[in-house]
C-alpha cells in the first residue's frame, strides 16, 4: 500500500502548527512533513512539537542541511526524538540549498563529502557505537550517544544529482526527492538509489485542487523554476498522479500544498479525507 503524507510549508507562521498536526492525527493522515527552509521555521522545535501534541501521525523532517549543524549535536537531537516519541520521528538530512549554506557561512567546498562523512557518522552514532574519524570536514573523538535509541530509526538523506542519489543509496535508508520531480524522474532515481530494490523513496508533489489548479501549478513550476508542474484538480485525478508516482518506484508520496493554499489545515483534511481513501 502506497504512504501518502502531506507538508506543512515552512512560510506558514510556527503558531499554526498545532491546528495542521492535530487536524493530520485526527483525521488519519500517513505522515506529515516539515521543512527546514532558511531562514523560516527550525526543523527540529517544529518536528518535536507537532509529535508531542499528535498520537499517530508520523512526522518527517525534510530535510536538516547538514552543513547547519554539527553531527554529533544531530545525532543528539534525533536520538531524543526517537527515544520520547519512537518511530513517528522521521529524520532527513541533505545538502540544503547552497545559496542559503553561504550566507551563513557554512558552505562547504565539496558538499559530496561532507555529507558521506555527515551521513556515515551519524548513522554510526544513532546505532550506538564509539565514533572516531578524522575526515575532511567530520572530526570526532570517541564519541558516544549515552541514550542511543533503540532501534535506531532509518535515515532518510535528500538528493537529486546522479552522484547523490547514489550516495544516499549507500549511506540512508530512504531517499527523499524534492517537488518537481516528475515520475519518470522517479524511476530513473531509483536506479541510482538502489538497483535492486529494498530502499524507501519518498517523493514530494506539488498539489493544487479546484478548477483553477493547472493554472495554479504552473506558475508555481515557473517560480520555483521547474519543468515538472505536478498534479492538480478533483481528488480522483490526484489520486491518479499518486498511483502513477507509486508506479515509479515510490514508496511514499508526500502531497506539497502550493504557497497560495489558503489553509495549511484544511490541505492536511483533504489529503487525509478526500485523496487517501482513494488510492487504498
Amino acid at each position: 500500500m502506497t504512504i501518502l503524507g502531506a507538508i506543512t510549508l515552512p512560510q506558514n507562521p510556527p503558531e499554526t502548527l498545532r491546528e495542521v498536526a492535530t487536524t493530520a492525527d485526527q483525521a488519519g493522515l500517513d505522515e506529515l512533513w516539515l521543512w527546514e527552509d532558511c531562514f523560516l521555521n527550525g526543523g527540529v522545535a517544529a518536528a518535536t512539537a507537532a509529535l508531542a501534541w499528535t498520537t499517530n501521525v508520523r512526522v518527517g523532517i525534510g530535510i536538516m542541511p547538514v552543513p547547519f549543524r554539527n553531527v554529533a549535536l544531530c545525532a543528539m537531537e534525533i536520538a531524543t526524538m526517537a527515544r520520547m516519541f519512537g518511530g513517528r520521528a522521521m529524520p532527513g538530512i541533505g545538502h540544503g540549498v547552497q545559496e542559503w549554506m553561504g550566507q551563513v557561512g557554512v558552505r562547504a567546498a565539496s558538499p559530496l563529502t561532507l555529507l558521506r562523512e555527515y551521513a556515515s557518522s551519524l548513522r554510526s552514532l544513532l546505532h550506538g557505537r564509539t565514533v572516531t574519524i578524522d575526515g575532511r570536514y567530520v572530526h570526532l573523538d570517541a564519541v558516544r550517544l549515552d541514550h542511543p535509541p533503540t532501534p535506531a530509526p532509518g535515515l532518510l538523506v535528500a538528493a537529486t544529482g546522479p552522484k547523490t542519489l547514489a550516495l544516499a543509496g549507500e549511506t540512508g535508508d530512504g531517499t527523499v526527492l524534492s517537488g518537481g520531480t516528475s515520475p519518470a524522474d522517479v524511476a530513473a532515481a531509483c536506479k541510482l538509489i538502489a538497483p535492486a530494490g529494498g530502499h524507501d523513496v519518498i517523493v514530494f508533489v506539488p498539489v493544487a485542487s479546484g478548477p483553477n489548479a493547472a493554472a495554479r501549478l504552473r506558475a508555481a513550476a515557473e517560480h520555483w523554476g521547474q519543468s515538472y508542474i505536478g498534479v492538480g484538480g478533483e481528488p480522483a485525478t490526484i489520486a491518479d498522479g499518486v498511483r502513477e508516482f507509486a508506479a515509479a518506484g515510490a514508496t511514499r508520496v508526500i502531497l506539497n500544498p502550493l504557497p497560495d493554499e489558503p489553509s495549511a489545515a484544511g490541505f492536511v483534511r483533504f489529503a487525509a479525507d478526500r485523496v487517501r481513501p482513494l488510492i487504498d
